[in-house]
């Protein structure tokens, strides 16, 4: 259906969220990696967007920058993500959504400091505040803070042993639907999409049962083309958004450098998908 287009990468972060450069360092990072087509997807917030943007086009040759947001959603008690594409940052009902979000954030971040407290760790809120320095509190905040206390012997490893629901950490999601995440995004001109299918874990059925319920949500996309997925997992994800009329995403979600997830990494596009850049409502933006 389709060929190769410019190298893209429309999921990353930067320190306006839990990411660890800043969004005119991972703007210079896509542009060493050959990344043509950048979305900055910060959680729940756009305010790495302004930085970035000035400096893409100070570059001799910038990149094509898309605005973007990942907003957390609640599904039957799963965190479900949500990147919007192409977003309008001057939307004032996106710009009311996000600031809820970020209440939202630092209820449950200091819940989840509550829980770690109990559980004899202490001055766990503020180190995690500290690695946020001035964005939106996150799991990822309070995994690097416990790794870098000793706590456990790398990110995944908090997440297994406090982070992860059933854990002594895990605070319940406290989002709107996913229906309203697509709704503000809609109104805010751009496209939902639904983030990382697979990453969440689910049994073949359920992850069935997720996208479906996203499409009839009115969601737009789906990614496809994860920077980590088997050649299995991302037939399997294609083959569900034929199926429910969803566009494909492509994206690493990159946080940080790292040997397994870069930017641009592996992020080849295949045939039989119709990627969100090619629709209408993108081209019109």
């Amino acid at each position: 259906m389709t060929t190769q287009t410019s190298l893209a990468d429309l999921h990353s972060h930067t320190t306006a969220s839990d990411g660890v450069l800043s969004p005119a360092d991972l703007v210079a990072r896509a542009l060493d990696k050959g990344v043509q087509m950048l979305a900055i997807t910060d959680h729940d917030t756009i305010n790495g967007l302004a930085q970035a943007h000035a400096f893409n086009q100070q570059q001799p040759q910038p990149l094509k920058l898309i605005n973007g947001v990942e907003i957390s959603t609640r599904w039957n008690n799963f965190d479900i993500h949500i990147v919007g594409l192409n977003v309008d940052v001057q939307c004032q009902a996106l710009q009311s959504f996000l600031n809820k979000q970020v209440q939202l954030r630092d209820e449950r971040a200091q819940e989840i400091g509550v829980r770690l407290g109990k559980a004899g760790i202490e001055g766990a809120y503020e180190g995690a505040k500290g690695f946020a320095n001035g964005a939106a509190i996150s799991r990822g905040h309070y995994a690097r803070w416990l790794a870098q206390m000793g706590y456990a012997k790398d990110m995944p490893s908090v997440f297994k042993r406090y982070l992860a629901r059933g854990k002594t950490g895990y605070v319940p999601n406290n989002w709107q639907d996913m229906a309203t995440a697509c709704d503000i995004i809609h109104q805010a001109g751009g496209l939902a999409v639904l983030a990382h299918p697979s990453g969440y874990k689910l049994s073949a059925k359920w992850l069935k049962k997720l996208v479906r319920e996203f499409a009839q949500s009115n969601g737009d996309a789906m990614e496809v083309v994860l920077g980590q997925q088997s050649i299995d997992d991302r037939n399997q994800l294609i083959s569900l958004s034929i199926q429910n009329q969803l566009l494909g995403s492509i994206g690493s979600d990159f946080h940080f450098p790292s040997n397994w997830i870069e930017l641009g990494k592996n992020l080849f596009q295949p045939p039989g998908v119709k990627w969100v850049w090619e629709s209408q409502s993108w081209m019109e933006r």
